[in-house]
C-alpha cells in the first residue's frame, strides 16, 4: 500500500501530542511481572523495552500509582524514588535507541487481595461487589475477596495519587508521558460500569456520576504533566475481570465526549477483531466505531490485528494507530518484520508472567544488532 495523505498505513508517520512517530505501530501495555524488590523496574526491564524501541510508541506494562493499587505479583510501581530511578533506566534505554515511551498508570481496585495490601486489609472498589475466580499470589492461588467500598472522602486521595504518579513518570523518570488505565476491569472501569458501581452518591447511579472519577483523574493528570503527554485506555465491551454494563454504547459515548475537553494525546480502545482474546461478546453491538466518530483526537485500536488488518483499519479511517500486544513479546523488531513481510515468531505463554530473561529478552531479531 502506498503512503499517501489519503491512504495512511502502519508506516505513515503521525504527530501524537508533542511527539513525531515514525510509524503507527504501538507496543500495547502488557503485564510481565518482572519487577524487583520494592516493585522497582530492573535493568532487565530496561533491556526488554530498549529492544522494542522501533515501535512508533511503547506503552509500558501497567504501573501502580500507590502501594495499595497493586493486584498481581512483581508489577512495577511509580510512587517511590527507587521506582522512578528504575524507570529512568528504562526511559534511557528506549531514548538511546530513538524511541518514545509512555507508562500506563493504574489502580487495580477490587482486582487485588489482602496479600498485596500494605496493611493486609481489603482491596477497595466503588461498591462491595467481588469478582469471580482466583488471583495468583506469592502464596499461590487465592479466592478474590469482597472489596471495601470507598468512602467519597477517600476518592480525592486516589485522584492525587494518579497525578503524582504522572509527575514522577515524566519529571523524575524521564518517560515521555502516561496512559491512564481505564480498561479491563480495574478501578476506573469499575466506577464507569453499572455492573460494578452501585453507589448512590455523586460517583454512582447516572452515567454522568459514574464517569466522574475518570474525568477527575484525567483532569488531574493532564494538569500535572500536560494533556499532550496523556492517553486514556478504555474497553467498552470487555468482560475481563467479571465486567459488564447495561448500556456500553451510552456509557462509553458519554465518557468519550467528556474526554474531548482535555485535548489528550490519544484515546486507546480495546475491542478486538472476531476470534481475538479481547473480542466483544458475539451478541454485543460494536461500540468502537461510534467512539471513533465522537473522539476529536488520535484514536488507537487494539485486539488481534496483524499487518494486513492494521493497514486496512487505518486506510478505512477506523483508527489512527494500532497497538500490538503479544506479537511484540516474541518479535522485538515487529515493525521491521511487518515491513519486510517476514514471518512472526510465537511467544511461549509459559514465560509471559514472571521469570528471568528466558521468554523475555532472549527472542532474536531478524537483525541481531537491533537488539544487542
Amino acid at each position: 500500500m502506498e503512503h499517501t495523505v489519503s491512504t495512511p498505513d502502519l508506516f505513515t508517520p503521525v504527530r501524537l501530542g508533542r511527539f513525531d512517530l515514525p510509524n503507527r505501530i504501538v507496543m500495547a501495555p502488557m503485564t510481565r511481572s518482572r519487577a524487583g524488590a520494592g516493585n522497582v523496574p530492573t535493568p532487565l526491564m530496561a533491556t526488554y523495552y530498549g529492544q522494542r524501541a522501533t515501535a512508533g510508541l511503547i506503552i509500558t506494562e501497567a504501573t501502580q500509582v500507590r502501594a495499595d493499587a497493586q493486584g498481581y505479583p512483581d508489577t512495577p510501581g511509580i510512587h517511590t524514588n527507587e521506582q522512578a530511578a528504575g524507570w529512568r533506566r528504562v526511559a534511557d534505554a528506549v531514548h538511546e535507541r530513538g524511541g518514545r515511551i509512555f507508562t500506563q498508570i493504574w489502580h487495580t481496585g477490587r482486582v487485588s487481595h489482602p496479600l498485596f495490601q500494605p496493611d493486609g486489609g481489603l482491596p477497595v472498589a466503588p461498591s462491595a461487589i467481588p469478582l469471580a475466580g482466583q488471583v495468583y499470589t506469592h502464596e499461590g492461588m487465592k479466592d478474590y475477596v469482597v472489596p471495601r467500598a470507598l468512602d467519597a472522602e477517600e476518592i480525592p486521595g486516589i485522584v492525587r495519587a494518579f497525578a503524582e504518579a504522572a509527575r514522577r513518570a515524566v519529571f523524575d523518570a524521564g518517560l515521555d508521558g502516561v496512559e491512564i488505565h481505564g480498561a479491563n476491569g480495574y478501578l476506573i472501569d469499575q466506577f464507569l460500569r453499572d455492573g460494578t458501581n452501585q453507589r448512590t452518591d455523586g460517583y454512582g447511579g447516572s452515567i454522568a456520576n459514574r464517569a466522574r472519577f475518570l474525568f477527575e483523574v484525567t483532569e488531574a493528570v493532564a494538569a500535572a504533566i500536560g494533556a499532550d503527554r496523556v492517553g486514556v485506555r478504555l474497553s467498552p465491551t470487555g468482560t475481563f475481570n467479571s465486567m459488564s454494563d447495561s448500556d456500553p454504547l451510552a456509557t462509553f459515548s458519554h465518557a468519550t465526549e467528556g474526554l474531548n475537553r482535555f485535548g489528550l494525546a490519544y484515546l486507546h480502545i480495546i475491542e478486538g477483531l472476531p476470534g481475538s482474546a479481547m473480542a466483544k461478546p458475539e451478541d454485543a453491538p460494536a461500540v468502537a466505531p461510534a467512539l471513533r466518530r465522537l473522539f476529536n483526537g488520535l484514536f488507537m485500536i487494539n485486539g488481534g490485528y496483524d499487518r494486513a488488518t492494521g493497514d486496512a483499519a487505518l486506510a478505512e479511517r477506523a483508527a489512527d494507530l494500532v497497538s500490538y500486544g503479544a506479537p511484540f513479546i516474541a518479535n522485538p523488531d515487529l515493525p521491521a518484520r511487518f515491513r519486510q513481510g517476514a514471518p512472526l515468531a510465537v511467544g511461549d505463554r509459559a514465560s509471559f508472567y514472571g521469570g528471568t530473561e528466558v521468554g523475555y529478552t532472549d527472542y532474536p531479531a531478524l537483525d541481531s544488532a537491533l537488539v544487542a
